[in-house]
């Protein structure tokens, strides 16, 4: 009668999708149930078919584990919990440390935030596969959660010593060093130098203090420069508050009293999703003021991880409100990182000025719009764990007048150090 039951809606399933049961693929076995239930839920978004696909398996072959956490999986995406957790927990009954079902189970988990139950489970796994990569992740993600930065990094670590292409490692990597170590200080200078546009070079230095706080990363920052033969100082302060698993967010505000080498004032906002199939994206404003109206830039950036490599783009918009007509800048960015997530080379090209280079954001002021175009070449190195060494040069090729162009050559070098 079951057996009936189950044609039977299953008839009803395919005539009401349009779908005939042998044009999809073989349903005689439990390997054709299978597919036909990921067909189903992934193809058609049609979890009920996919159930009744998967429960016929089951009764086919009892012992097929992935049959049972697939099944598990579709009533955790539609927050049927405790029949979730009842085939995870028969899946392991019948097959001990059996990866997939401790990951589906410990995502789970995960995501309800019941960290201490899923760490447990991702551990059970690891004692079977050690070296499961999709395992470690979990155990880093969980510890991350528990702010247990340590344990986090030394397992994403162990990931990324078994893969060192693993996207999805590589960008957890970065988040959880910065969580890991509570402070950190950094100095940098830039050097810059015009062919044409200006007689003198100019010169930047920057000297922070950051500290990782139960919300996320705050930084203050005291900047000096000399530009246009003059002086200036800047004050600023960053934060980086966490929002969620998915979402955390920026926002800036900047000082000086030194208009002209500095904005008067400059701040900013911006919203970081860290998505699926490790993309990356970003939404957000840039404030600038310098002795006139203030001017407001709007970015938007998306990212994408593939192997050892971060591909970006970003690009900032300015009203026309600001300037005479709309002006847009983009930059598209690659790097490549052969160790850390502190590990790397990048390339970028650009067209126009970007409110975020802090020693070129001052030709900003300017109600006309002009032509730039940038390349440059940028070195991240770890050297003994707790310190980065970081090396970049951009050429400029810069409208400065209407119809007049001049180089612009800028060389940076900077030191952070953790603690």
């Amino acid at each position: 009668m079951r057996t009936a039951k189950y044609s039977l809606l299953v008839l009803s399933a395919l005539f009401f999708t349009g779908i005939t049961l042998q044009a999809q693929t073989d349903t005689s076995s439990a390997d054709g149930l299978f597919q036909a239930a990921r067909k189903a839920a992934f193809d058609q978004n049609n979890y009920d078919l996919a159930k009744i696909y998967l429960y016929k398996g089951l009764e086919k072959s009892p012992d097929y584990t992935d049959l049972r956490v697939f099944l598990g999986r579709i009533y955790a995406w539609n927050k049927n919990y405790d029949s979730a957790r009842i085939c995870f927990e028969e899946a392991l009954r019948r097959k001990p440390g059996y990866a997939d079902a401790c990951v589906a189970f410990a995502d789970m988990l995960y995501w309800n935030d019941q960290y201490k139950e899923a760490l447990s489970i991702t551990e059970e796994g690891l004692r079977s596969n050690a070296r499961s990569e999709e395992l470690l992740i979990r155990k880093a993600k969980i510890l991350n959660a528990q702010r247990n930065f340590k344990d986090a990094d030394n397992a994403i670590q162990q990931v990324l010593s078994i893969n060192k292409n693993n996207t999805e490692a590589r960008a957890l990597s970065g988040r959880i060093r910065e969580n890991a170590i509570k402070n950190r200080i950094g100095v940098s200078y830039d050097y810059v130098s015009f062919d044409k546009q200006f007689a003198n070079a100019w010169h930047l230095v920057s000297v922070d203090y950051g500290r990782t706080t139960g919300i996320g990363t705050i930084i203050g920052r005291f900047n000096y420069a000399n530009r246009f033969a003059s002086n200036g100082y800047q004050f600023e302060l960053e934060a980086y508050p966490r929002i969620s698993k998915t979402f955390y967010s920026y926002a800036g505000f900047g000082y000086s009293d030194n208009v002209g080498v500095f904005p008067h004032y400059r701040g900013g906002f911006s919203l970081y999703a860290n998505l699926p199939k490790s993309y990356e994206a970003e939404l957000g404003f840039r404030y600038l003021k310098f002795s006139g109206d203030p001017t407001w830039v709007y970015t938007a950036y998306l990212g994408k991880y593939y192997k050892s490599w971060l591909f970006g783009a970003r690009t900032y918009i300015t009203p026309s409100t600001f300037t005479n007509t709309v002006s847009a800048s983009y930059n598209l960015s690659a790097r490549y990182y052969f160790g850390g997530a502190d590990d790397m080379f990048g390339a970028n090209l650009g067209y126009g000025i970007s409110p975020d280079d802090r020693y070129n954001a001052i030709q900003i002021d300017s109600k006309v719009r002009l032509i730039s175009y940038k390349a440059g070449l940028s070195f991240r190195k770890t050297v003994a764990k707790t310190n980065v060494l970081t090396i970049d040069g951009s050429w400029f090729n810069q409208e400065y007048l209407p119809n007049t162009k001049g180089n612009q050559y800028q060389f940076s070098i900077g030191w952070l150090h953790r603690f």
